[in-house]
C-alpha cells in the first residue's frame, strides 16, 4: 500500500540524512516525527475501515445481536502481488450475553476487497471496497474448490478430511509437515481456474490462491499466512 511504502522510504531517507549531516540529532528527530505521523495515519485508516466493516455487518446481517469483530489482516494479499487490489479480513464471532461473555458462538470471516484508487491524496474512499461474508461451511467449500483447482485430487470427502486435520501451504495440504495432497508445480506464467460462484473465480498460480472478482475484473492473490490464519480461526 502506498502509505506503507512511503513509511519505509521516509525511514530510509532519514537514516541517510542523519549520517550525512553533522547535526544528525536534529535530522533524526524530524524524521521520527514524520514517521510517527504516517503511523498514526495508517492506524486511523485501520480504525475507519473497521468501523465501515461493522456498519456493513449491521446493515447486511440483521440477525446478529451480539458479536465481536476484529481485524485479522489489514493487507492480506501476497507480498509479490502487484495488482491494484488489496484484501482486508476481519474475524467475527457471536456470543451469548452474560456478566462475563465468552466468544463461543458461530464464526464468520468478512473479506473487504479494495479496488484501484481506494487510497488517494484526498483520503480513503470506502465505496471502493466490496464486502463478502463467509462462515465455516463456505470457507471449507472454497478450500475444497481451490484444492481441486490446484491438484489432481477430485474426492471432496477426502479433501475435507485432509483440510480438517492439516494446513494449506504453498506446496499443498500438509499434516505434521508431510504433504498429503501435493499441488501442481506450475511455472510463473501458468494458471488453473475454476468458476466458483457468481462473484468470483478461484485461480491457482505460483503456488498461491488467487480470487478474481467478476464485478471489478480484479485479481488478488491471498498470502499463505492469511489462509492459515483464517483456517485456524475456523477450525480451532
Amino acid at each position: 500500500m502506498k502509505k506503507l511504502v512511503l513509511f519505509f522510504l521516509i525511514l530510509s531517507m532519514v537514516t541517510l540524512k542523519a549520517k550525512a549531516q553533522n547535526d544528525g540529532a536534529i535530522a533524526a528527530g524530524a524524521g521520527i516525527a514524520a514517521v510517527g505521523a504516517i503511523m498514526v495515519s495508517i492506524d486511523n485508516m485501520k480504525e475507519q475501515a473497521e468501523l465501515k466493516a461493522t456498519e456493513w455487518l449491521l446493515n447486511n446481517k440483521s440477525n446478529l445481536s451480539s458479536f465481536s469483530l476484529k481485524t485479522l489482516d489489514f493487507d492480506g494479499k501476497k507480498a509479490k502481488d502487484m495488482s491494484a487490489v488489496t484484501l482486508i479480513t476481519y474475524k467475527i464471532q457471536e456470543f451469548e450475553l452474560a456478566e462475563k461473555p465468552k466468544l463461543d458462538g458461530k464464526k464468520f470471516v468478512l473479506f473487504g476487497f479494495t479496488s484501484n484508487g481506494w487510497i488517494s491524496d484526498y483520503g480513503v474512499n470506502f465505496s471502493k471496497i466490496r464486502w463478502h461474508l463467509i462462515d465455516q461451511e463456505e470457507w471449507m467449500n472454497m478450500m475444497v474448490a481451490y484444492v481441486k483447482t490446484a491438484s489432481s485430487e477430485r474426492d471432496d470427502a477426502a479433501i475435507k478430511e485432509r483440510l480438517r486435520n492439516g494446513k494449506i501451504v504453498n506446496r499443498g495440504i500438509t499434516e505434521r509437515s508431510k504433504a498429503t495432497i501435493p499441488f501442481y508445480k506450475l511455472e510463473e506464467d501458468m494458471y488453473t481456474v475454476s468458476d466458483y460462484s457468481n462473484m468470483m473465480k478461484l485461480v491457482y498460480n505460483e503456488r498461491s490462491l488467487g480470487i478474481y472478482l467478476k464485478e471489478t475484473s480484479n485479481l488478488v492473490q491471498i498470502g499463505r499466512g492469511d489462509i492459515i490464519k483464517i483456517h485456524d480461526f475456523f477450525n480451532k
